[in-house]
């Protein structure tokens, strides 16, 4: 079967190419063919554009090691119609761009977060997934002379196919990376901008999946590496490289989304078809992130539900934080999969950065143990007057996971009163609808204080109570201020992507990055 089109969105059935049928798309809408995204879809994509931007930036200020090492890297292959890096005009080879901006965008873990989830189509496969691709759609148009507002829409097209990829295939499920997603939107998004064929694109998918599949083994161990932050980077560059190669003649395997040895139906045998139908929007305002998350500071997305049930319980128990000594112990319940991955024992003990904010106690103690500090240096524990004003003060920033914070005293006596337990069916049934979470804290005197069921937390897409631009114009600030002295200049251009002409795209990372000590 061919395509089917509506007036907003593209279906590529389980019977047809889907790798072709994405390249056509891809075409499509990049060339304005199809597609008119809503005005709260622009606007959407724009705050998690500078976010992700303001994330990148600090991770090079605070000169963390696999963005430092890719942007050096870059730097080694100056191109002169190339792309630029962050904090420089100088133009290299966009393939090694690209890898070091997606690097430092990643780096902290607390840019925008997918889950993989749309009931109204049944697509629930649950796949993670983060904005860590945008460094592609900037270094095309800079390549090609494009505009920011092409920028912009190669954004939005490129986290409509990596989102609806998440909707209906779980990767984490059989161990591959969720970047494989990311990789495939890449190429396709990269290529359009640059003028490549839909044959073209669907040669470069074939060659990124049957070339360079990533296993989760990069997240796996006592101790986090390099890899971790950086998988989004490395499987993007070589999307790119693939991408480039397609564009010069190189063939790639055909058809991939049926081909019988890819890792699609290897691991969802089906008699020849893909296992699923993929849906894509071109206009309107149902795109696929408009139902991504933001993280509001530093901390893995799972532990966002405990985060909000801890600020609603200091928020209403100020005595709490006025005498530390009533604590006797915390019991946080969650669901599968974040008591898997943030509940791992192994992370009872994180001794890297990249450990520990992938670790619920580790996270929820550092919190706390800055409620603690706030409320003894102001002598009250009402630290804070609204929801949003809580999320701001404690919000979790990147000296709360250096070698200091990784060891402190209270910290690590908080998290040995911690229980982290599974809450079974009645919380994995659920998400990804929401992050269902419950924290619970027993005090000396034999009160408990219970937060209930926390579905929808600040930053969550379906969340309709705190004031998200507020809260994340504190967390721009607050990054920006790491890297630049006066960072609301930058902060400005970013939110103004979409006005800026091919030059302004072209010096849009054009700022001096003021490097710190490293935190690590």
């Amino acid at each position: 079967m061919t395509a089917t089109e509506t007036t907003s969105s593209i279906t590529l059935p389980r019977d047809s190419n889907q790798a072709l049928g994405i390249g056509r798309y891809a075409c499509e809408f990049m060339s304005g063919r199809i597609g008119e995204p809503g005005e709260a879809v622009i606007e959407r994509t724009t705050m998690f554009f500078t976010d992700s931007i303001l994330c990148g930036l600090s991770a090079l200020a605070c000169r963390t090691n696999a963005p430092t090492i890719l942007r050096d890297e870059a730097q080694e292959y100056p191109r002169v119609d190339g792309a630029c890096c962050m904090g420089s005009t100088t133009r290299v080879a966009p393939e090694k761009a690209i890898a070091a901006n997606a690097s430092a965008v990643r780096e902290w873990d607390s840019n925008g977060t997918n889950f993989g989830y749309n009931p109204e189509l049944g697509h629930v496969a649950g796949e993670f997934g983060h904005n860590d691709f945008y460094a592609v759609p900037i270094a095309a148009a800079q390549v090609a002379g494009l505009d920011g507002a092409a920028a912009l829409r190669g954004m939005i097209c490129l986290d409509e196919i990596r989102g609806r990829l998440a909707e209906v295939f779980s990767l984490k499920s059989y161990k591959i990376d969720h970047v494989v997603h990311g990789a495939i939107a890449s190429a396709a998004v990269y290529g359009a901008m640059l003028g490549a064929t839909p044959e073209q694109i669907e040669s470069a998918i074939g060659m990124t999946v049957a070339h360079y599949v990533p296993w989760r083994a990069i997240r796996a161990g006592h101790q986090l590496s390099d890899s971790k932050g950086a998988s989004a980077a490395i499987s993007t560059e070589v999307a790119i490289l693939s991408m480039q190669r397609a564009m010069r003649g190189f063939i790639g395997p055909g058809d991939i989304f049926r081909n019988p040895e890819a890792l699609w139906r290897q691991f969802e045998p089906t008699d020849g078809d893909c296992p699923f139908d993929l849906v894509l929007s071109h206009s309107g305002d149902d795109f696929a992130v408009m139902g991504m998350h933001f993280k509001l500071g530093l901390y893995e997305h799972q532990s966002a539900g405990a985060l909000q049930g801890l600020i609603d319980l200091l928020s209403a128990n100020p005595d709490l934080l006025e005498q530390p000594s009533m604590l006797k112990g915390i019991h946080i319940t969650a669901y599968e999969p974040a008591f898997g991955i943030i509940g791992d024992p192994a992370k009872r003990d994180p001794h890297t950065r990249q450990s520990a904010d992938h670790s619920m106690v580790y996270i929820v103690s550092t919190m706390l143990r800055k409620a603690f500090d706030f409320a003894a240096d102001e002598g009250t524990g009402t630290i804070a007057e609204s929801n949003d004003a809580w999320w701001k003060k404690l919000m979790l920033a990147p000296v709360d996971y250096g070698k200091e914070a990784l060891h402190n005293e209270t910290t690590r006596g908080l998290m040995e009163r911690i229980v982290f337990i599974h809450g079974g069916p009645e919380y994995d049934e659920r998400y990804p609808d929401g992050i269902p979470t419950s924290i619970r804290i027993e005090l000396e005197d034999g009160r408990e204080l219970d937060s209930g069921f926390v579905m929808y937390p600040s930053g969550h897409a379906r969340n309709t109570t705190c004031d998200l631009k507020d809260i994340l114009a504190h967390k721009a600030e607050l990054l920006g201020g790491i890297a630049m002295d006066a960072p609301a200049d930058f902060i400005d251009r970013t939110n103004s992507i979409g006005e800026l002409d091919a030059d302004g795209l072209l010096s849009l990372f054009d700022c001096r990055i003021d490097l710190r000590q490293p935190i690590d």
